[in-house]
């Protein structure tokens, strides 16, 4: 009988072995394609819906009965352009109250955390005391606080040195926020597990140890998201100020309003603050999907 030899297979090029494991590589799962399936079908359907309601709005509001003397009020192009750099130049005096009173809240409120997580029963007068103040401040209106405070404080004083409306209305506005804002870190805080807590400890860290080092280094990561939204909201109620004599855009806008008889300048003062609060928006939820991202958790349609 013949001998039956075998011929083996020629190798694979390295190159080829290569290109084969990329490709292997990057294959997606069936989790994977039918999740980028949804998102392309939510992109789809997003598009559509919002090309039909933005056609009926354009196709609609023009037929309005009255819709001639509204956008004589409200969309004179000829008064935008006048009011639009007074309005712009007055927006800065907002920027500059949100620059400085940003820091402001940000160390206030998380004092305020801080001691409402308080452990030491010699602590106890503390907690009461942050327990107080964020009832009393987030009860109160921001518009309210703003009245209190820059009309009333300064009757204390003799001293018109002590007048200033930009000084009250900044104290006032860190009062209020520094409330709202407190809480949002105090959530952030009870949110790292106590097994953390209990880690450190046995590792023979301090209770203050524990907070700087291991408490709120996490905390701090999870209430990214949910901070920026009230910066974003504190950027529009800057400008309430106006209302005890800054002239910043708002009352800006009203005069000029009184100005022309027209309310052409609000909708130019609106434009200014969508044109900084959305992209502020956009980026808070860039950074609410990375968080989702980075916990491993997923959007279900």
């Amino acid at each position: 009988m013949a001998d039956v030899t075998t011929t083996p297979a020629p190798p694979t090029p390295p190159s080829a072995a290569s290109a084969s494991k990329d490709a292997g590589s990057t294959s997606l799962t069936r989790r994977q394609a039918y999740e980028r399936g949804r998102r392309r079908r939510s992109v789809v359907v997003a598009t559509v819906s919002t090309v039909v309601v933005v056609g009926a709005l354009v196709v609609l509001v023009p037929r309005a009965p009255r819709w001639d003397r509204v956008r004589q009020s409200f969309f004179d192009g000829d008064i935008f352009v006048d009011s639009f750099p007074r309005l712009l130049s007055a927006f800065w005096l907002d920027v500059q109250i949100f620059l400085w009173s940003t820091p402001l809240i940000f160390v206030l409120s998380l004092m305020v955390a801080i001691a409402r997580n308080s452990r030491s029963p010699a602590l106890f007068p503390v907690r009461a005391f942050a327990v107080v103040y964020t009832d009393v401040f987030r009860g109160i209106p921001v518009i309210l606080t703003i009245f209190l405070i820059g009309f009333g404080v300064p009757g204390l004083f003799d001293s018109r040195a002590w007048s200033n409306p930009l000084i009250w209305g900044t104290v006032a506005l860190v009062l209020s926020y520094s409330a709202y804002v407190s809480e949002v870190f105090r959530a952030g805080i009870e949110s790292v597990h106590e097994s953390q807590r209990a880690a450190a400890r046995s590792l023979g860290m301090s209770a203050n140890q524990t907070m700087a080092a291991v408490v709120l280094p996490q905390a701090m990561r999870r209430v990214v998201p949910p901070l920026m939204n009230s910066l974003v909201s504190l950027q529009k109620d800057v400008a309430l100020i106006s209302l005890i004599g800054p002239v910043e855009i708002l009352r800006q806008a009203g005069i000029d309003k009184a100005k022309f008889a027209n309310f052409t300048p609000y909708v130019a003062a609106a434009v200014i603050f969508l044109a900084l609060t959305i992209p502020c928006t956009r980026l808070a939820d860039w950074a609410l999907a990375r968080q989702r991202r980075r916990t491993g958790a997923t959007t279900i349609a």
